[in-house]
C-alpha cells in the first residue's frame, strides 16, 4: 500500500521527504515532543531506512571506552585536529556553516552520541578499527588513532533503532508514511515552504534495493507548518557526478564506474529544492572509493562492493607502477584517487596473498557481513578467526569478475592481462611481467631486516603496534612472492560511486539557506542531501564512519529545532 495512517498524514505538522536514516531521526525525535509527522519517499515500505540499511554501520566516536580498553589515546582536540586537517575548508562563503558543523559534531562524537544511540539499543564491536589512515602529515589528512567503532549488527541496526520508535509512532496515529510518492516540487507562498507536490508512482512489492518504476498513477499535494528534506546524494546519478566532477583536482572523471548504493539515490531533491530558492554549495565535493569490485550477485544496477582492505597489499596502476606514498590501502582515498586516473586509466591492481586476503580483506555492505549483521557471535569467531577467508569473501575470489588467482607471477599477470581494459586513448594496458616481478622482489627484499626505507612496510609495522589491528586486520609481514603464503591473487580496482559530500547548505538547526545566507522559512534539510550539514561537513575529505553519524547529528537537529519551534 502506498499510505498508512492518512489522517496523520493529512493534519501532519511537518513533512519529511525521503525514509532514510536522516529522515528517521528527524521524525523520531519530532514524534518525542509529540508533534505529527508526514514521511514520503519514492520507494517502497521494504526499503524504510535507505542507504543506511546496506552500510557497515560504521560510527566514528572519540575517546569512547572501547578506544581506552584498548590504550588508544583520544580526545576532541585531537580528533577536530584531524577533521579540519582532513577537511581542508577554504571557501569563505560555501563552507561557512560547514566548519561550524564540523566543529559541531566532533564535539558530539566525542561527548553525547555513543550514550544517544546506547540508550536507543545500539551496540558496537570491542575492536575498534583504523580506517583512512592518512597523508603522512601530522597536521594533514587521516585519523591519528583508530576511531571506526563497528555496530553490533551493521547497517539494519543502526536503522533499526531509529525505525523502530517511529513505526510506534505511525500506530499511536501520529506519523503517516506515503510511499511511491516522488516529490517533484516545494510549494512556497509568502517566502516560506508550505508544502509539497509530486507524482503517485506504481505500487510494488519488490525487495529492498530493487530498481523500481517511475511510472505515474496519480498525483499528490500535501501541506504542512515545515518540511524536511532528507532524500540522500548522488551517488547513482553517473550524469549528475560527470556533470560536477572536479577534474582539475582528480583528474578525469572515470570511464566506467560501478555503483556503491542503490538506483534511488539519485540526487531530484537537490535540484528541486534549488528551484525553490535553496543554496546549494561545494557540488564538486565528493567521496568515491578507488577499490570497488563488481558484485557476481547484484541487488542494484551495476552493484559495487568496497574492498576495505587492510595495509599489506600491493597496489599498481593499471600500466603496473606501484603506487606512491600516502596511497596505500586505507590510507588516503583521494590522493589515490587522483594518481590511479594519472595513469589515463580508471582503473588499478591490488597484488597480494591468501595469507593477506585471509587476514585483511573486508567488504562493505551489510549483505556481505552475515554474522556481524545477524548478531551472531558464534559464527562471527568462526569466520574471524579461523583459517580461511571469510565465506564472502573466499566467494568473490571464486566468482567474481576482478579476481585473478595463480600459483605463479607469471601466470597472475597473464590472467591481470585478459581482464585489463582501454584507457582515454583507446589502447589497452599490456603490464610487463620484468617490471612487476622487479617491483614485487624489492619490497620482499626490505623484509630481511627489521627496519626498511619502503613506507608501506613501515606503516605495516606501525599498524602491528596496535592490538586492534596485530590480533584481526593486519598479515605477518611475509614475502608476496613466498610459496608459503600462496596462492598469488590479484584484483582489479574500479572507481565505486558512493557519497555526495556537498549539498544544501544548512545553518546548525539544519534551516536550509537561501543564496543571500538569510534562512529559508519552514524548510529544512538533514542527511547527505545538506552535505551531512552545512553542505559539506567533511570538506575535501571524509574519515569514515562518519556519515551515518552525520545523518543522525544532522536529523537530530532538525527534529529538535522543529519540536522547539512548534512547541
Amino acid at each position: 500500500m502506498s499510505h498508512s495512517s492518512p489522517d496523520a498524514a493529512q493534519k501532519a505538522d511537518v513533512i519529511v521527504v525521503g525514509a532514510g536514516l536522516a529522515g528517521l531521526v528527524a521524525t523520531h525525535e519530532l514524534v518525542k515532543a509529540g508533534h505529527t509527522v508526514h514521511v514520503l519517499d519514492q520507494e517502497n515500505r521494504n526499503n524504510l531506512g535507505g542507504q543506511a540499511f546496506w552500510s557497515l554501520g560504521g560510527l566514528f566516536f572519540v575517546d569512547s571506552p572501547e578506544q581506552r580498553r584498548l590504550g588508544i589515546k583520544d580526545s576532541y582536540d585531537l580528533a577536530l585536529q584531524d577533521w579540519l586537517g582532513s577537511a581542508g575548508f577554504d571557501r569563505d562563503d560555501e563552507d561557512l556553516w560547514a566548519r561550524q558543523w564540523a566543529q559541531a559534531y566532533v564535539r558530539f562524537a566525542a561527548t553525547e552520541k555513543r550514550d544517544y544511540l546506547r540508550d536507543l539499543g545500539l551496540r558496537v564491536t570491542p575492536l575498534v578499527g583504523w580506517a583512512e589512515r592518512g597523508g603522512g602529515f601530522a597536521d594533514g589528512h587521516g585519523n591519528s588513532v583508530p576511531r571506526f567503532h563497528l555496530t553490533w549488527g551493521t547497517g539494519p541496526e543502526v536503522v533499526r533503532v531509529f525505525a523502530e520508535p517511529v513505526l510506534e509512532g505511525e500506530r499511536r496515529g501520529l506519523v503517516g508514511f506515503s510511499f511511491r510518492h516522488q516529490v517533484d516540487e516545494l510549494i512556497v507562498e509568502n517566502d516560506a515552504v508550505v508544502g509539497v507536490r509530486g507524482t503517485i508512482l506504481e505500487d510494488t512489492d519488490l525487495e529492498r534495493g530493487r530498481a523500481s518504476s517511475r511510472n505515474k498513477v496519480g498525483e499528490f499535494e500535501f501541506r504542512a507548518k515545515a518540511v524536511i528534506v532528507s532524500s540522500g546524494g548522488i551517488g547513482h546519478n553517473h550524469e549528475l557526478i560527470r556533470r560536477n566532477w572536479p577534474t582539475e583536482r582528480l583528474g578525469p572523471c572515470p570511464e566506467t564506474m560501478i555503483s556503491g548504493v542503490p538506483a534511488h539515490v539519485d540526487g531530484r531533491m537537490l535540484g528541486i529544492t534549488e528551484a525553490a530558492g535553496g543554496a546549494i554549495v561545494n557540488r564538486d565535493r565528493m567521496w568515491h572509493y578507488t577499490e570497488g569490485i563488481v558484485n557476481w550477485d547484484p541487488i542494484w544496477p551495476d552493484h559495487a562492493i568496497r574492498i576495505i582492505p587492510g595495509p599489506s597489499s600491493l597496489w599498481f596502476d593499471a600500466k603496473g607502477k606501484r603506487l606512491p606514498a600516502p596511497c596505500f590501502p586505507g590510507f588516503d582515498t583521494n590522493a589515490t584517487m587522483k594518481e590511479i586516473l594519472k595513469s589515463g586509466y580508471d582503473y588499478s591492481w591490488f597484488v597480494l596473498t591468501q595469507s593477506i586476503i585471509e587476514k585483511e580483506f573486508a567488504l562493505s555492505g551489510s549483505e556481505q557481513n552475515p554474522d556481524i549483521t545477524g548478531k551472531d557471535l558464534k559464527l562471527t569467531l568462526q569466520s574471524r578467526v579461523a583459517k580461511g577467508a571469510p565465506g564472502p569473501v573466499e566467494a568473490f575470489k571464486r566468482h567474481g569478475v576482478d579476481f585473478v588467482v595463480a600459483d605463479t607471477l607469471r601466470e597472475l599477470v597473464d590472467g591481470m592481462n585478459k581482464i585489463g581494459r582501454a584507457g582515454i586513448d583507446g589502447h589497452r594496458p599490456r603490464l610487463d611481467y620484468d617490471d612487476l616481478e622487479r617491483q614485487i622482489v624489492a619490497r620482499d627484499r626490505e623484509l630481511a631486516n627489521k627496519y626498511t626505507k619502503d613506507s608501506q612496510l613501515m606503516a605495516i609495522t606501525n599498524a602491528r603496534r596496535y592490538f586492534g589491528d596485530k590480533a584481526g586486520r593486519v598479515a605477518k609481514p611475509h614475502r608476496i612472492l613466498d610459496p608459503a603464503a600462496g596462492p598469488l591473487i590479484a584484483v582489479r580496482l574500479n572507481i565505486l560511486t558512493r557519497k555526495t559530500l556537498g549539498g544544501l547548505q544548512t545553518n546548525l538547526d539544519s534551516q536550509v539557506i537561501r543564496p543571500d545566507g538569510a534562512a529559508f522559512p519552514g524548510l529544512y534539510a538533514a542527511g547527505e542531501v545538506a552535505g551531512f550539514g552545512g553542505g559539506g561537513v567533511h570538506g575535501y575529505n571524509a574519515l569514515e564512519g562518519t556519515f551515518l553519524g552525520g545523518c543522525v547529528f544532522s536529523g537530530r537537529a532538525a527534529g529538535r529545532a522543529l519540536a522547539a519551534k512548534l512547541a
